[in-house]
């Protein structure tokens, strides 16, 4: 899990049907296995997994590993004529059940829910599954409105012209211009990947999403922080007390996902351990991956 990881090859990937769609699936290691398996949840909406292979390194030490695309993009079906209505949290806790199901693990599974995926893991591990043996929330908000406040603080700390560019633009609904994509990655490159240049995992994963916005757009919006769609008044700490499986919080201390963010997990489930990577932003799997593997190892462990 360095600069130079390649992921091994799976042991099996393709697709299980979900209502009249499909759900692109990549398996790591052996399924059968008496350990758990790590389904790795990822971000956006609308995201996809590239950006998170590097986890496959956990079958190295006895984890089988899960990677998926969620409905919309990547290898799964895509819908772009969909509207708001059908984008919905409910449709993706739907998928990550089925996916569980076909699969034939959810007796037995860990989850790591990154970005997005965290308050979407969250949500699933407050319903008490009976195989969820435990929780990783990495990098992620509980509370959107919580989120955006964040956000205008770390927009704040940017340099002057910077601010001016990106309120201009987004004033304007001009977010699609050259300027305003430069001035965006000023931001990014501070609190979303600090590694330069940009490791070709999270490129792969920051294209897709772009090669079709549909759900990135109608439930974020244009960016990370210019939050208006239709999740950003969306919240589940009311949800977070139910959760009782042991949980593991990683955040880096640059990231978009800042303490205030995170702090609801940690006061709000029972137990929760939290791990502050110092140099790292929002990918602390991909900017510390040696400690990162570390520290996902040691809770793997405890589980049992």
């Amino acid at each position: 899990m360095d600069a130079s990881f390649v992921a091994p090859k799976p042991t099996a990937k393709g697709t299980v049907p979900f209502g009249r769609y499909s759900t692109w699936y990549r398996v790591t290691g052996d399924l059968h296995s008496d350990r758990p398996a790590v389904v790795a949840v990822h971000g956006g909406p609308g995201s996809t997994h590239d950006y998170l292979l590097s986890l496959t390194a956990l079958t190295a030490e006895g984890w089988p590993v899960v990677h998926y695309d969620q409905l919309g993009n990547g290898g799964s079906t895509h819908l772009p004529e969909q509207g708001a209505d059908f984008w919905t949290v409910g449709l993706f806790e739907a998928e990550l059940d089925n996916l569980l199901t076909q699969l034939g693990i959810s007796h037995n599974y860990v989850l790591f829910g990154q970005s997005w995926g965290g308050p979407l893991t969250a949500k699933h591990a407050a319903g008490n599954p009976a195989g969820l043996r435990g929780l990783v929330v990495a990098n992620a908000p509980a509370s959107m409105p919580l989120w955006r406040r964040e956000m205008a603080v770390l927009k704040a700390g940017l340099p002057p012209a910077v601010q001016e560019t990106l309120r201009r633009h987004e004033a304007a609904g001009t977010t699609d211009t050259e300027e305003y994509v430069g001035a965006m990655r000023v931001f990014y490159d501070r609190h979303v990947c600090r590694v330069q240049p940009w490791p070709r995992d999270f490129m792969s994963s920051f294209m897709e999403i772009y090669n079709d916005p549909t759900v990135y757009y109608t439930m974020n919006g244009p960016n990370e922080f210019h939050v208006i769609g239709t999740l950003k008044d969306w919240s589940i700490v009311d949800e977070l007390p139910r959760i009782d499986t042991p949980t593991l919080l990683i955040n880096g201390r640059h990231d978009e996902a800042t303490a205030a963010v995170m702090q609801p997990y940690f006061e709000l489930i029972p137990g929760a351990r939290w791990e502050v990577f110092e140099e790292s932003s929002h990918l602390p799997h991909l900017e510390e991956p040696q400690r990162f593997r570390q520290v996902m190892v040691d809770f793997l462990k405890s589980l049992s």
